[in-house]
């Protein structure tokens, strides 16, 4: 429980809540890793493990201001002073430590949710309570792939879920893409159009989607997803890699563009001239800037100071990507389609929203990635991966890798040991004393802070601690040998949370639990009351 700090101030659960009711500018952040958070948060709480704070913090909150309150608690560590410390040093002036943490949160009658992308789920099951959004259940929709009916399948999730498990013979087509690139997969308004994802939300509001913007298809969401397919017996596909045609017809664009137009008007979304996106930027006013195209069109040429965002999965983790409450969100696109259409959809949730009219392409003058924005990493001894090869043949260093677990188990310096950076104090009762520890992770940039870290802890016990150069990455180009699995785990690998519906060998009660989970998130926002969506 987070208690009283002598260098930070205290928020109650009341302060935050009636923050959110007045619909004023905050970021109530969780510093615990994702799997503790996703078994209970509040629900506009965002995720920001301690371990990644410097990696995040500046491009997830961009205003230094912002008023942050922080909780979070770890095997009876209360992680909020360490995670506040380390905001008042990356510049931001108004962090605060939630008073009494999550269970004053709970005991004051506060709601918690569980799992991910919270908002972005119970808001679905707000729009097929109130749309009446249609559906076909797993069997219907196998009935019409086996008599050849005139059905096209669309995956609403991105490209690489999609390729791990999908419906036989969909075609892949990411949220934002949806409403533009439909009618050239269904040009014949009589082909009935089915939309699925792993689970519900995606296929509700890309079903919603097509509705919304006018789609004359009979259009229908795959009930239950990829969850549904596998309760009802039936087989997935796997490897697949069919994706919607890249260009889209002069008429067909015109219909998409009118559509999605109405729609965005309709949630009461703006719209702001380029030349005036300045006018955004006012004292204590966030301003989230996405661009909802594919990554790879965002690479060949976007507007100054937008970050990527592909549109459907912008919806589905706004929590992640616009963290601060209350902030304001501005879209791009080069085709007056996808930003209307995300934009709508985030109006909805209780964002103000904006789309940037269209412009020249000459005004996307940026290229590539967007350079991560992120201090300075910290000077600290290096080691070569030959020499590091050596010092283990030696038999007097230790390796902590401190990388993703899900990157650990797949391949790792032999003899390494997986920690979580903001748990290696707990990770050392479990490795055994060394000469010198050696960080690692995939391209050493983590390891450079955990390094910080270790030599505190390691200090009275006079040991050496290095990075090493290039990370894991390096090692393995160099041909060193690594190995994989759980073959070290100092700590429990809770850095991420087990999704029941990814991957291909989920358990059905986890499954089916699951989707009761989301049937209830309905009657969770109405004793919440923070949520303001408003579905048109």
């Amino acid at each position: 429980m987070t208690q009283a700090h002598p260098s930070f101030s205290a928020t109650t659960s009341l302060a935050v809540r009636q923050a959110l009711l007045d619909r004023t500018e905050i970021a109530l952040i969780d510093v615990r890793e994702e799997d503790p958070f996703a078994q209970q948060h509040p629900l506009w709480a965002a995720n920001f493990p301690l371990s990644k704070i410097e990696l995040e913090a500046w491009a997830r909150i961009p205003r230094r201001d912002t008023r942050i309150v922080v909780y979070g608690e770890h095997d009876g560590e209360d992680l909020a002073p360490r995670a506040a410390t380390v905001l008042r040093q990356l510049g931001y002036t108004d962090v605060s430590l939630l008073d009494g943490g999550l269970d004053a949160w709970i005991a004051a009658g506060g709601e918690v949710f569980r799992d991910v992308n919270v908002p972005s789920k119970s808001f679905g099951e707000v729009v097929e309570a109130q749309r009446h959004t249609p559906s076909l259940a797993a069997p219907e929709v196998q009935a019409l792939i086996d008599s050849k009916a005139d059905v096209v399948i669309v995956d609403a999730r991105r490209f690489d879920e999609y390729q791990t498990m999908n419906i036989p013979t969909s075609t892949s087509l990411p949220g934002a893409e949806l409403v533009l690139r439909i009618r050239e997969l269904a040009p014949d308004a009589r082909t009935q159009v089915v939309v699925n994802c792993a689970g519900r939300t995606r296929s509700i509001i890309g079903t919603q989607s097509l509705i919304n913007a006018g789609i004359p298809n009979p259009v229908a969401a795959l009930r239950n997803g990829t969850i549904g397919w596998t309760l009802a017996g039936q087989t997935l596909s796997h490897g697949a890699s069919q994706r919607a045609p890249a260009q889209v017809g002069p008429a067909h664009l015109a219909d998409a563009r009118e559509g999605a137009r109405a729609i965005a008007n309709r949630a009461g979304v703006r719209r702001i001239a380029f030349d005036a996106l300045a006018s955004l930027e006012e004292p204590g006013r966030t301003v989230y800037r996405f661009d909802v195209r594919t990554p790879d069109e965002y690479a060949d040429g976007h507007l100054p100071g937008f970050a990527s965002a592909p549109g459907g999965q912008l919806v589905q983790e706004t929590d992640h990507n616009a963290p601060v409450r209350g902030a304001r969100i501005v879209l791009a696109d080069d085709d007056d389609v996808r930003a209307n259409m995300s934009a709508s959809w985030l109006a909805q949730m209780g964002w103000e929203v904006y789309v940037v009219e269209p412009v020249d392409d000459a005004h996307r003058s940026e290229r590539g990635a967007r350079a991560a924005n992120r201090p300075a990493t910290p000077d600290v001894r290096t080691v070569t991966p030959a020499t590091l090869a050596t010092w283990l043949e030696a038999g007097d260093t230790a390796v902590i890798d401190v990388t993703a677990s899900a990157n650990y188990v797949k391949r790792h310096i032999p003899g390494g040991w997986y920690a979580i950076r903001a748990q290696l104090a707990q990770a050392l009762r479990a490795i055994p004393p060394a000469r010198r520890y050696v960080l690692t992770c995939g391209s050493s940039l983590l390891a450079r802070f955990a390094a910080v870290d270790l030599q505190a802890l390691t200090q009275s016990a006079e040991a050496e601690v290095f990075v090493l150069e290039g990370g894991t990455a390096a090692w393995a180009d160099a041909g060193l040998p690594v190995e994989q699995g759980e073959t070290r785990l100092a700590v429990a690998r809770t850095d991420r949370y087990r999704r029941p519906y990814e991957g291909t060998d989920n358990a059905a009660a986890a499954m089916q639990a699951y989707l009761d989970w989301e049937f209830g998130l309905i009657a969770q926002l109405e004793r919440d009351g923070t949520h303001f969506f408003e579905v048109v």
